[in-house]
């Protein structure tokens, strides 16, 4: 057999095998979608097949959509609502500076009084937030980390217990009693 022979007989084997793999139509594809994350599209199956896509390649392209893209929308989808969440936060106390303020004394709250779990599950919403506000507020003992007992108050407590609004602002009477009781202990007084 000649190399033109050889060469011809290739391309024509090519080509039957690409016929055979290539749907006549957009509709024969038969995608498996079963991610769930979406459905396939007719007006894409329309394109793909205009540029002569095989059902594998068809395929390929809704996995590494699925694979790749969904993901990306959805990172995009939660950044954007965590802004709309921080946005609402502004708002309802006041403005960026007062927010600002607020935020530090709810994370140096969460961390002394909550779980690093869940302080992040806590704060990553508009509605988490304002429970733990409320928390702070009312110096709510629920979900403590130390157990409520001035003998286990350090100086560096203190300092940050008189840094908390309840004891300078407010001057709640359980905090400041708190207070009074963790000075006695540290100092002995």
């Amino acid at each position: 057999m000649t190399l033109s022979k050889i060469y011809t007989t290739n391309e024509n084997i090519k080509r039957t095998d690409l016929s055979k793999k290539r749907n006549k139509t957009p509709d024969e594809y038969c995608v498996n979608c079963d991610h769930g994350l979406f459905e396939p599209d007719a007006d894409i199956n329309q394109r793909l097949h205009a540029k002569g896509m095989t059902q594998d390649q068809v395929q390929e392209v809704y996995d590494l959509a699925a694979e790749k893209m969904v993901p990306m929308v959805a990172q995009a989808a939660g950044d954007f609502s965590a802004d709309r969440e921080v946005e609402k936060l502004v708002e309802h106390f006041g403005g960026p500076d007062k927010w600002k303020e607020v935020s530090r004394q709810l994370l140096a709250f969460g961390q002394r009084n909550l779980p690093a779990d869940v302080l992040e599950n806590l704060s990553s919403s508009h509605e988490g937030v304002l429970a733990l506000f409320k928390m702070m507020q009312s110096d709510e003992p629920g979900l403590r980390k130390k157990a409520d007992n001035p003998s286990s108050v350090n100086e560096q407590d203190l300092k940050s217990m008189m840094r908390d609004p309840r004891y300078w602002r407010d001057k709640g009477p359980a905090f400041v009693s708190k207070v009074t009781e963790g000075f006695e202990k540290v100092y002995g007084q």
